[in-house]
């Protein structure tokens, strides 16, 4: 592949499912170093896209992935992508029975993708005789990653990604995506902009088997920062403590001085969840882990913002 050509390239790209004509001459292209939201309601068209690439469809109208066909040369274009579904897949095989055939398939070292996997919080050697099946969500989704992320691909196609994923999870998926951001395309799709606004640095919409939105956002947004955090409470509260229990926070102060880290892309998520208790707030600090730059919120005030 040459570095003109891109990493996907749909020309007028048409798919019908039944009576239904879900995809209506799609034009795209996405190059390499582009993080792309995939948004739209649902039958929007996302899933029906994501599988043409994938090479799942038949359809009318030409399909590209690093200049590949994926009907013609499947083994080939998925060997170089690592896909993330949003559901994952009845799969009654053991973990460890698993991981050995996604390696075999794609070429890649087993250990880096349970080490991967351990990264994200789940053991596979501690699971290797459950079947895929019987893990809990987030333990399927943190293999289900481990799997894509754990060997070199070209093209990142992943569906709701972090859905299923605890805080600290979040953050090294962040930092995994980091990793990745100069030497992959990705394609991030999800039904809320505000989910994967923070990771992409493009936002195409879809309805109706049609692009109705390509926009262009900033690129200045670090996958892999971690912001250090302190709140400061006008009194203790349980419910306050049970919703920061997730994040790993510590009580530094009898209840009312609480300290943690959040990834940088997860921040606007967090406030989110302090929103709910703005009236509890009398002091947030949020900034990156070793810098004397931190915003603050004075006394008093509820959230003034927070730095990336």
């Amino acid at each position: 592949m040459t570095e003109t050509t891109p990493m996907i390239a749909v020309r007028q790209l048409r798919k019908r499912l039944g009576r239904r004509t879900v995809l209506q001459g799609l034009d795209l292209e996405v190059a390499r170093g582009e993080r792309v939201a995939l948004i739209g309601s649902n039958g929007a068209g996302k899933t029906t896209l994501i599988r043409c690439l994938l090479g799942e469809y038949h359809y009318s109208g030409s399909v590209a992935v690093a200049g590949r066909d994926p009907q013609r040369e499947r083994t080939a274009v998925l060997g170089r992508i690592g896909f993330v579904p949003q559901l994952p897949p009845p799969l009654r095989m053991p973990v460890e029975q698993l991981v050995r055939y996604v390696a075999a398939v794609s070429g890649a070292d087993s250990q880096r993708i349970k080490a991967v996997a351990g990264r994200l919080g789940f053991e596979p050697d501690r699971f290797r005789h459950q079947p895929f099946v019987r893990l809990s969500g987030g333990q399927k989704q943190k293999l289900l990653i481990a799997a894509a992320l754990g060997r070199d691909v070209d093209l990142l196609v992943m569906d709701e990604p972090a859905a299923n994923l605890d805080p600290e999870a979040r953050a090294v998926f962040f930092e995994l995506l980091a990793a990745r951001q100069d030497d992959a395309a990705m394609l991030i799709s999800s039904h809320r902009l505000d989910e994967v606004a923070p990771l992409v640095n493009r936002v195409l919409e879809l309805d109706q088997g049609s692009v109705v939105l390509d926009d262009r956002v900033a690129d200045d947004v670090d996958l892999g920062v971690r912001l250090a955090c302190e709140l400061r409470l006008v009194r203790p509260e349980a419910a306050f403590a049970n919703a920061l229990a997730p994040w790993g926070f510590t009580d530094a102060g009898g209840g009312l001085r609480w300290q943690g880290t959040i990834a940088g892309a997860d921040r606007l998520r967090f406030l989110g969840v302090l929103s709910r208790y703005a009236g509890l707030l009398e002091h947030v600090e949020l900034g990156r882990q070793n810098d004397t730059d931190a915003m603050t919120a004075p006394p008093g005030s509820a959230i003034k913002g927070a730095t990336s």
